[in-house]
């Protein structure tokens, strides 16, 4: 997963990789909260290297690292000046991952967390989850743990209709065929959470 919310098929998630947020909304708030132009930029389970090349294009200096296996978050010590966390990783800001955190970014970095927020098409097709209510509430495990949260709300933009219609019912067979008859635009409502904090103190 990582570079793309869902797990999906080989086959669907390239057909997702090219409709998620065309207008390269997530990017330009990465951007805004950061910054990550100019900057070193470790990207966790961008495993695809699309969110890094994503990066890359606004001027990061962007590597990526994974969050699981015996090389997890393998970054040297302060190393960073943002860590961007995908999807997959920093589900609940645990213990051990904001100390991984804490060890690669310099003194005032940035750690930004994407996380779907729910709220839209997206969450009709993927059903209840946590990230879509109570992650996101003043005692969830993000704002009580020092984050603030911005929300981007994004489509997954399709060539057609059709398009839309027939990607929705094969990657979610249950769901699909009814938010895939409410549809009066080639795109789905997609909202995206981006929870950010920093960390220690810039020198001087």
């Amino acid at each position: 997963m990582a570079d793309l919310p869902i797990d999906l098929d080989a086959g669907l998630s390239a057909q997702l990789a090219r409709v998620l947020d065309v207008e390269g909304k997530i990017a330009r708030t990465l951007e805004a909260l950061g910054p990550v132009g100019g900057r070193d930029v470790v990207v966790v389970d961008g495993s695809g290297e699309l969110r890094a090349r994503r990066l890359a294009g606004l001027g990061a200096q962007a590597v990526s690292v994974d969050s699981t296996g015996p090389a997890a978050f393998g970054a040297p010590d302060g190393s960073a000046d943002v860590m961007v966390a995908l999807w997959s990783a920093f589900r609940e800001p645990d213990a051990a991952s904001m100390a991984q955190a804490g060890r690669i970014l310099r003194p005032g970095g940035r750690l930004l967390v994407v996380h779907d927020y729910g709220r839209d098409d997206v969450a009709r097709l993927r059903g209840a989850l946590p990230e879509h209510g109570s992650w996101s509430r003043r005692d969830g495990p993000f704002l009580s743990a020092g984050f603030k949260v911005r929300v981007v709300h994004c489509w997954w933009t399709f060539d057609s209709l059709e398009a839309a219609c027939d990607f929705l019912t094969a990657a979610f067979p249950s769901t699909g065929t009814a938010v895939a008859a409410g549809l009066t635009r080639p795109r789905v409502s997609y909202n995206v959470a981006v929870y950010h904090r920093s960390f220690g103190k810039e020198s001087g």
